[in-house]
């Protein structure tokens, strides 16, 4: 099965804190929205494949911050893994308020010679995941009239990017689905909003994964520290902010490039990661 058992006994004192479950949560931003959210006062469901780095920061969150933390080791890209990790939860009688879909996997390459499961995976991941993941908690959310999603996209929402098409296509999907979806749950007014958070390069594995295809060579100018895009994140999440894109250079650099002919963009950012890929 996708899920196991794991973590400390939520009925504690720490349990009366509300609980954010963060997936992609053993590495990179997603560690980052766990630190960020640990000394705020919550506990936190972490989901991630590797269990022993899952316990390792559960360890150090509670060491740090007193926080709870319930380990839930689980694929998201294995057939119905959403409804595994939902089920889990409510066995463990946990109320998820808050829930952080940042986990995503990316590729580089020439579509064509990435292998075609991988491909399926990125998209089971990074759209079917995130979108069930959301339709489950969403729905208890609602009943109880309160809570938030956090979805993770990207600066590459917005542009086709030859090299990563397939990547950035899924995060043009979270981008899309979030913006409609808050719509509809404020309009509808029952204590519950939905935002989107587009990071642009940001200094995670996902920069040098030899996993994912080759390494693109970016300016260390352009690269955003991990920290900033989950406090940036969150805190915009927790104003019931539609969309947040984290760095003002990136703001402004995004406010430009959606000016610009998208056919022309595209051409420029495949030049550039044609040059850059190593």
């Amino acid at each position: 099965g996708a899920i196991a058992p794991g973590g400390t006994d939520p009925m504690t004192e720490a349990a009366r804190k509300p609980w954010a479950l963060v997936t992609g949560a053993s590495d990179g931003i997603g560690v980052e929205f766990c630190r960020v959210l640990a000394p705020r006062g919550w506990n936190l469901v972490l989901v991630a494949r590797r269990e022993q780095k899952l316990r390792e920061l559960a360890s150090s969150l509670r060491a740090e911050h007193g926080a709870a933390s319930e380990v839930i080791p689980c694929d998201l890209a294995e057939p119905h893994a959403a409804q595994a990790l939902h089920r889990k939860t409510k066995d463990l009688g946990i109320e998820v308020d808050l829930l952080v879909n940042n986990a995503g996997l990316l590729h580089n390459g020439f579509f064509d010679e990435i292998d075609l499961a991988k491909q399926q995976a990125m998209l089971a991941v990074n759209v079917l995941a995130l979108t069930s993941l959301t339709h489950l908690y969403l729905n208890d959310m609602l009943t109880r009239g309160r809570g938030r999603i956090l979805n993770v996209s990207s600066t590459a929402a917005w542009i086709g990017i030859p090299q990563q098409n397939v990547y950035a296509a899924s995060k043009a999907y979270v981008l899309s689905f979030t913006l409609a979806l808050a719509d509809e749950v404020r309009a509808r007014n029952r204590g519950v909003s939905v935002t989107a958070v587009c990071p642009s390069y940001t200094s995670t594995k996902m920069l040098d994964n030899p996993e994912q295809g080759g390494k693109l060579a970016i300016p260390k100018s352009q690269i955003l520290p991990a920290d900033l895009v989950a406090r940036e994140g969150i805190e915009g999440c927790l104003r019931g902010d539609p969309i947040v894109i984290p760095g003002r250079a990136n703001r402004i650099g995004m406010a430009v490039i959606q000016r610009l002919p998208r056919l022309w963009v595209t051409r420029q950012f495949g030049k550039m990661y044609r040059k850059g890929m190593a």
